[in-house]
């Protein structure tokens, strides 16, 4: 029997909770409850849990602070945004955020980044409307379309099995970018080895405003 991830919904959105307790109906190892940031401040979830945050709540609109606010608390957190700014992605990230998802992604995609961080992970969906964008940051190395696919699914919490299954390649074609994404890194002074490395690149660079991809 797996065990069970207790996940708290901030969320102004009602409909939007509608479809997620729906979901979690459907998922033997979830269990959702609503609340706020000032009622997560004095709680603790019991097992495998974390907080799925709204960055944009109306009665609390500084999400980086209410990231950091809930981290010091002692709760994982996982945003959900609906928005696709960059600027909040970076601010997100760089208060500590253990997860950031789009909401272009479907709940397949809430499942895997739920239990990835459940299971002491990290995981950074950053999605197609983020990805389109020209980077133009310094720092990362231009990365190809696929070559980021690869790296933000793979760093996400899937296997690289997993991601190539998602992306609809062969696992070895997937193994090919990534040793491509490494080598890029590597020759931009960034050495990555392991996914941890990776994990915490991406980190970086989305907290600085370069981690979408650039290239052919």
């Amino acid at each position: 029997m797996k065990d069970l991830i207790d996940i708290a919904v901030i969320e102004d959105n009602r409909m939007f909770i509608d479809g997620l307790r729906a979901w979690a109906q459907t998922e033997p190892d979830i269990r959702l409850v609503t609340s706020s940031v000032d009622e997560m401040l004095g709680a603790a979830i019991d097992g495998h849990g974390l907080v799925l945050l709204n960055p944009a709540l109306r009665a609390d609109p500084d999400p980086a602070l209410n990231v950091r606010r809930l981290i010091d608390a002692g709760h994982h957190v996982l945003v959900i945004d609906g928005s696709a700014d960059l600027s909040m992605v970076a601010r997100i990230l760089a208060a500590g955020a253990h997860g950031y998802l789009t909401r272009d992604h479907d709940m397949a995609a809430l499942g895997d980044t739920v239990r990835a961080i459940a299971s002491g992970g990290t995981a950074w969906s950053i999605g197609p409307a983020l990805a389109a964008e020209p980077d133009g940051s310094p720092g990362r190395p231009p990365l190809s379309e696929r070559e980021h696919d690869v790296l933000m699914a793979y760093v996400s919490g899937l296997t690289l099995e997993a991601a190539a299954r998602r992306l609809g390649i062969s696992p070895e074609t997937a193994k090919t970018y990534l040793k491509r994404v490494k080598a890029k890194y590597r020759e931009a002074g960034l050495p990555v080895y392991t996914k941890l490395d990776l994990a915490e690149q991406v980190r970086a660079d989305c907290a600085a405003g370069s981690c979408r991809r650039a290239g052919p």
